[in-house]
């Protein structure tokens, strides 16, 4: 049955595959692609740990009390046929050895096969026994974690085993698309080099961390699609529009038609955009414009260079701290992906962000801050890194070693207040000397403030005494502006960034800094949306930065774009209170 599920739309374009569903069980289980040459050491893993389970429980039958009730023996009886069971082990190899899933994803996707085929069972006897299979995929899934776990078998009698069908053909060849309730920044990153087509979420906002990625990668999503990991099953046929923020399941032939006509005229609107690649940024009047990359890691450079990036406007470096287990990179690790990253910006300036931890950016899978009441309005980004000195210096040790080799600007994340710039720059100070006592070479900087909190864009006359340049971060502007959790998909029809208040905090920075003397770009994702473009150009602009993806889309704009014709127009626009309604006819 076709049907259609309704989400956000956070990266444009059409992806049309078979759903592979990332499951949420009560364990967290990693999900990540393995190579060919480890095929035969996962499914390993998987039989050791199920033989052990196996063993453990036939011990547990030897050891049985006399007096024990017969319906717990045969619970026992239940668990090691399903352990045995040939369909599970056989469908597990198939999903390691076809599709490359590391071992405790490819037994959880079973998982879901089978138990789906449990609920379409009308003996409810036999549907229940799901809660059984249940169980003994988590006891494998400890086993390979190396945690045991107690026995907790269902309350009800034993009654014949059902048998299990086969569960289709041969799947190793189709296009894939992601369905998960969530995912983290690191979650994304491990899929960044994937075979996915495209991501589908239940939770996330326009401007989550999930949505950043997906745009970064420039494969079509939709977050905030509410029940989508429960309603898409296993294999199901998923078109993704990007563009509308919907899911089509099972989508019928004419559907697949359209959708793939479409897509066709995307790939070829990109094929078009391709060619302004080394066309300079010049606006009809002359105006030269700065177009840069938002990066993630050292290889991203790659794909910023290829979108004509003239640099990296921003390096998001708590990527590199995350999905360690808490084990940082020191500061040899960090100036080593610094160095990378400057190499491959050939000479290029690269602007690197000082870790932003916190919020909807835990250090790991799982770790996300439940005891905090908002995790957006505590201990994050710079407050993390002053709250923890040690660490915070060796990775601006890090970053002035890697000056030497390159055009390094260094930028601060979550300033508020003059407090915290001179805490932060006595640090930097602090790092300097001790490269200075181990008699290690550091370049010079150009140093910077982000402006992301309400705050800073208010005392933005008092940050320009102290930073050579800004970095406007319009993603955490409007969130803490307009009090909303841009993570929280409850609230995402709220994110407004053309909302009065955001525009005029935007148009003053931009302006203070121009009056100054000093650079001031836009690193948040509405540098990248061509419908801001021409306001941002009018508000006096003259630095984006952006994902890779989105630089000659922008490019575009700007080449259409007369910048001295926008500036009235941009003032009347922050005059009305209802900027979206001219900014449509502008």
């Amino acid at each position: 049955m076709t049907f259609a599920i309704h989400g956000l739309a956070v990266a444009p374009g059409i992806a049309i595959g078979r759903a592979v569903i990332a499951v949420s069980s009560r364990m967290e289980v990693v999900h990540y692609f393995i190579e060919p040459t480890q095929v035969l050491d996962e499914i390993k893993r998987v039989r050791r740990a199920r033989d052990t389970v196996v063993e453990e429980l036939k011990r547990m039958q030897e050891d049985l009390p006399a007096d024990v009730p017969h319906e717990l023996a045969a619970l026992l009886d239940v668990h090691l046929m399903l352990l045995q069971d040939e369909l599970l082990e056989n469908g597990v190899k198939r999903w390691i050895s076809d599709r490359l899933y590391n071992a405790e994803w490819a037994l959880t996707t079973q998982l879901e096969l089978i138990t789906r085929q449990f609920d379409e069972m009308e003996d409810e006897y036999l549907r229940e026994r799901k809660a059984d299979l249940e169980q003994v995929a988590e006891r494998i899934l400890r086993y390979m974690r190396g945690v045991a776990s107690p026995v907790a078998p269902p309350a009800s009698p034993r009654r014949a085993q059902p048998t299990l069908t086969g569960l289709g053909e041969d799947f190793a060849e189709d296009p894939l698309v992601l369905v998960a309730n969530d995912l983290s920044p690191a979650d994304m990153l491990q899929f960044k080099s994937s075979v996915f087509a495209g991501f589908i979420t239940d939770v996330g906002g326009k401007t989550s961390h999930t949505a950043i990625v997906a745009r970064s990668m420039d494969i079509p999503a939709v977050v905030g699609a509410r029940s989508a990991s429960q309603l898409v099953r296993q294999d199901d046929w998923v078109v993704i529009d990007g563009d509308a923020g919907v899911v089509i399941v099972n989508p019928s032939s004419i559907i697949l038609e359209e959708y793939g006509f479409r897509r066709r005229q995307v790939s070829l609107e990109r094929e078009r955009l391709s060619r302004l690649r080394h066309t300079p940024a010049v606006t009809l009047d002359g105006q030269s414009i700065e177009l840069l990359a938002n990066i993630e890691r050292p290889g991203d450079c790659e794909a910023a260079m290829r979108g004509g990036a003239a640099g990296v406007g921003l390096f998001r470096t708590e990527f590199l701290f995350m999905g360690r287990a808490g084990k940082m990179p020191d500061e040899d690790e960090q100036y080593t992906s610094y160095c990378e990253a400057l190499e491959g910006m050939k000479g290029a300036p690269v602007t690197i962000r000082t870790i932003d931890i916190g919020a909807d950016k835990p250090l790991d899978k799982g770790q996300r801050e439940h005891s905090v009441l908002n995790p957006a309005l505590g201990l994050r980004a710079i407050r993390w890194s002053l709250a923890d000195a040690v660490m915070f210096r060796a990775q601006l040790r890090a970053i002035l070693r890697a000056a030497v080799h390159g055009p390094v600007h260094l930028l601060f994340p979550m300033l508020s207040g003059v407090g915290e710039i001179r805490q932060t720059l006595a640090q930097l100070d602090i790092a300097r000397s001790e490269l200075d006592m181990r008699g290690v070479p550091y370049g010079d900087l150009k140093i910077g403030a982000m402006i992301e909190v309400p705050a800073a864009a208010l005392m933005v006359r008092s940050f320009l005494k102290y930073f050579d340049y800004l970095s406007i971060g319009t993603n955490d502007l409007v969130q803490y502006t307009l009090a909303i959790d841009r993570a929280d998909e409850a609230v995402a029809h709220l994110y407004d960034p053309m909302h009065p208040a955001v525009l005029r905090l935007i148009a003053d920075v931009i302006a203070a800094a121009n009056e100054a003397g000093k650079e001031v770009s836009v690193c948040g994702e509405m540098a990248g949306d061509v419908t801001m473009t021409k306001l941002l150009l009018g508000f006096g602009l003259r630095s984006f930065s952006m994902h890779p993806a989105q630089i000659l889309a922008v490019k575009q704009e700007i080449l259409r774009a007369d910048a001295g014709k926008l500036t009235e127009w941009a003032r009347m626009v922050l005059d009305s209170d209802e900027p979206e309604m001219i900014c449509s006819g502008g």
